[in-house]
């Protein structure tokens, strides 16, 4: 399944560093460059060992992995395995009391790791860390998250917070983001884990190819007892989305929801909410495209807009079956 291209020793002087830092690439070959120069320019080399997994890019990544980051362990695979198989094949080869998983489009500031494995050292009871993001243009995304539920997916999908004024809104912006805070999940771009937790929980439940491997991580570090923390004093700049293009296609409404995902979340609900979470979260897909349904249709968008609510329903219902009522992966 993949090859070793370099390795520390175990006699190295690298053996008694403090945190492992985890990079999953695939297809971001342009990406690397700029994403280790931040990353290099944040932590002297002395602290951090590099684990770097490449998911048979199709462009010259294993080539430009090599050349930014040689003193790397790089396993290249011959074939994509999904973003939480592909870290989990690093687990064997962890060493420090922290590990970092970095996404190749998250940018580290100069001042990252310093103050965000400070916060751990100062706060032992914190398991997994996230900073704020930011975009391109400095604008900030969500950094902070709900879990996610059967209703909440369901009033985001349709506009219909105003209906709903209780529902804890997975992606809720409506806080003051400078202040440290614990939540329920972070996204993976920047995620900072205390070894002790993979050593308790283990890493990635490797039925997620893609999306909702982090949330059902931080479901099961919190069930654990460790907490979730977001920490605002650093910032990192995520781009957001690289990897996935090379990966699904956006469905015809823009909204972003690939065949993975769906597939994901019906793996999550069935996981974590049982039977009849899942029964509930397949009544509310199947309303909620009615509803979107309805809405184009008021709204003058034409046929297209009513056709990708159907089609987004009929691949939810096609996978629920190919996934045998969500208790395996279909890849």
């Amino acid at each position: 399944m993949w090859r070793e291209c370099g390795a520390f020793g175990a006699s190295s002087p690298m053996a008694s560093v403090s945190l492992d830092v985890l990079v999953v690439n695939y297809n971001t070959a342009a990406l690397l460059e700029p994403m280790f120069a931040a990353l290099q320019q944040s932590v002297s080399v002395d602290k951090a060992r590099y684990l770097l997994v490449d998911n048979a890019s199709a462009d010259n990544s294993v080539d430009c992995l090599a050349k930014v980051c040689p003193e790397a362990l790089l396993l290249a695979n011959e074939k994509n395995v999904g973003f939480g198989r592909a870290n989990n094949q690093l687990v064997e080869h962890l060493q420090g009391k922290y590990a970092l998983l970095l996404n190749t489009d998250a940018f580290v500031a100069a001042d990252t790791l310093s103050k965000t494995l400070d916060y751990m050292e100062a706060h032992p009871d914190c398991g997994v860390l996230g900073v704020r993001l930011v975009g391109r243009e400095g604008d900030l995304q969500p950094s902070c998250r709900y879990f996610p539920t059967p209703l909440n997916v369901f009033v985001a999908r349709t506009g219909l917070g105003r209906v709903f004024p209780w529902v804890k809104m997975v992606d809720d912006m409506a806080w003051d983001h400078a202040t440290v805070r614990e939540c329920d999940w972070l996204p993976g771009c920047y995620y900072l884990i205390r070894r002790a937790v993979i050593d308790q929980v283990g890493l990635f439940d490797p039925r997620y190819f893609l999306y909702y491997e982090e949330v059902d991580h931080c479901k099961r570090v919190k069930q654990a007892g460790w907490k979730v923390v977001y920490y605002p004093h650093t910032t990192v700049v995520h781009i957001g989305g690289e990897s996935a293009k090379s990966v699904a296609e956006l469905n015809a409404a823009s909204r972003q929801i690939s065949g993975l995902q769906i597939e994901s979340e019906l793996l999550y609900f069935r996981k974590h909410h049982g039977l009849a979470g899942l029964a509930l979260h397949m009544l509310l897909v199947s309303v909620g495209d009615l509803i979107l349904a309805l809405k184009a249709l008021l709204k003058g968008r034409g046929l297209a807009a009513m056709k990708a609510c159907w089609q987004h329903a009929a691949l939810t219902w096609k996978l629920l079956r190919d996934t045998k009522l969500a208790s395996q992966p279909t890849r």
